[in-house]
């Protein structure tokens, strides 16, 4: 059974850091794309980054370059977002995902297994 379970999300003030975590289980994480995705209320699902272990390629998506770093270990099955100067509008649920194909792709739409999410808030 695939599981992704998110957690380090929680409320930070504009400027600060967050780790997320993603723990993966019940697939051959390392063969995978995995992705990070958000959702803020009342808007649709929206990538910021990509990773694929078979070609190593990555995807940061604009809104998080500079600021947002994605990691994978793939000994462990974990898969980190580590996030930093955070803004409020980077407040929404985080979802970790894998798509299980080899090759970089970050398309919403070929992600087909999530993670419950992880709820970051950022204000003052």
């Amino acid at each position: 059974q695939v599981q992704l379970v998110e957690s380090g999300g929680g409320l930070v003030q504009p400027g600060g850091s967050l780790r997320l975590s993603c723990a993966a289980s019940g697939f051959t994480f390392d063969d995978y794309n995995i992705g990070w995705f958000r959702q803020a209320p009342g808007k649709g699902r929206e990538k910021i980054s990509c990773s694929s272990s078979s070609d190593g390629n990555t995807y940061l998506a604009d809104s998080g370059k500079g600021r947002f770093t994605m990691s994978r270990d793939n000994a462990k099955k974990m898969v980190y977002l580590q996030m930093n100067n955070l803004k409020p509008e980077d407040t929404a649920v985080y979802y970790c995902a894998t798509n299980y194909l080899r090759g970089l792709d970050c398309n919403v739409l070929t992600f087909g297994s999530w993670g419950q999410g992880t709820q970051v808030t950022v204000s003052s």
